[in-house]
């Protein structure tokens, strides 16, 4: 096609274009008319022959536009500009609203305000029943958040910009997945846990198709929905769920599925939590995903080697205190004589011995 055909076809069709961005107002005013030149009336009338043929042509084409949007060939893309509290974030979506803060958005939140709003448009579809509700994000969240702490932050008439599409479930979990994919700041963990929640919504727990359907590597996603079964008690042991990776966290699911060793590992994770918790309280580095798996993972061999009795020795190296089982009935510890400790030092150091099982998930009153 000649470029002036190609350029003209074009003009044609962006005539019959809906307006890329529009105000979700009922009653909202239509674009203004670009008045005529005050001189209008001086400048030369065209041929009238060349106006009939311009007017012919114009309607064919426009015809032709029609017909090919009515066809499906060119799809309209309909933009508004929607007040976000009228929409909510669809449950199908991988990223976990509740975990965005302003430290997190915060680029994002930079960036609506140099650039005078929201410039990428999010990707929404009307739903019915919900009188709080018009639309809900399909693919966007990030931005849906950044624009409604901007509206709750000395810009209340920034606007969500938002394209409706119309998408099944299915469809929707496939859109916001290819969007998932792109951004770093999506966890594994929460990539993983919404592969399995589609597994069993879409795809009638059948793997291989909804491998297909993804186009993944069946072993790579069978790894992630492994991963998405680990227990909130492990999870705890983390800092954040952030920090939960594919790579390093897929031995640490495989070792839960040894049940002599799954119980080691809880009562390791159930320590790390209460460890994390006492450094977030007192300011300290948080223990790092690496070490939080190292302990995990060798938690069944430090259990296996603690079964055997362990003697605590005085400071005149002579045993004071022995540790010689544990149990669910109960902890069962042996006071020597002639430690050269006191009554007194010897009750604090069982005391001690008791506390350390409590850290450890293995005492009274685990």
């Amino acid at each position: 096609m000649a470029r002036k055909q190609s350029d003209y076809l074009a003009s044609l069709l962006a005539e019959e274009e809906v307006p890329e961005t529009k105000p979700d107002v009922p009653g909202a005013a239509p674009s203004e008319a670009v008045s005529e030149s005050s001189d209008s009336a001086s400048a030369p009338s065209p041929a009238p022959a060349r106006n009939e043929r311009l007017r012919g042509t114009t309607l064919l084409g426009r015809e032709s536009a029609l017909a090919r949007v009515a066809s499906g060939e060119v799809r309209q893309v309909t933009q508004l500009l929607l007040d976000p509290a009228r929409v909510r974030v669809w449950k199908g979506n991988a990223r976990s609203y509740e975990h965005l803060t302003e430290e997190s958005c915060g680029e994002l939140i930079d960036s609506i305000i140099a650039e005078g709003g929201q410039k990428v448009p999010a990707v929404v579809r009307r739903i019915e029943g919900d009188p709080d509700h018009d639309y809900e994000v399909i693919a966007g969240t990030r931005r849906h958040w950044s624009v409604s702490w901007l509206r709750a932050h000395s810009y209340p008439q920034m606007q969500f910009v938002a394209q409706v599409a119309q998408l099944d479930d299915e469809a929707a979990f496939r859109l916001a997945d290819l969007e998932n994919r792109a951004r770093k700041d999506v966890s594994d963990l929460e990539r993983a846990r919404n592969y399995a929640q589609a597994l069993r919504d879409h795809y009638g727990s059948h793997l291989t198709r909804m491998a297909d359907r993804l186009k993944l590597s069946k072993g790579w996603l069978s790894k992630m929905l492994k991963v998405a079964s680990l227990p909130d008690q492990v999870l705890a042991a983390f800092a954040s769920p952030a920090d939960v990776q594919l790579k390093p966290a897929y031995p640490l699911a495989q070792a839960l599925d040894d049940r002599a060793a799954a119980p080691a590992i809880l009562r390791e994770a159930k320590a790390l939590a209460r460890l994390q918790e006492e450094r977030r309280r007192q300011g300290d580095p948080a223990i790092t995903a690496n070490e939080v798996i190292a302990r995990l993972l060798a938690a069944p061999e430090r259990t296996a080697e603690r079964n055997g009795p362990v003697t605590y020795n005085s400071d005149f190296d002579r045993p004071a205190v022995t540790l010689q089982s544990v149990n669910r009935q109960g902890v069962t510890l042996r006071l020597h004589s002639g430690s050269g400790m006191s009554l007194e030092e010897l009750v604090e150091l069982a005391r001690c011995v008791l506390v350390d099982l409590e850290i450890e998930g293995r005492g009274l009153h685990r």
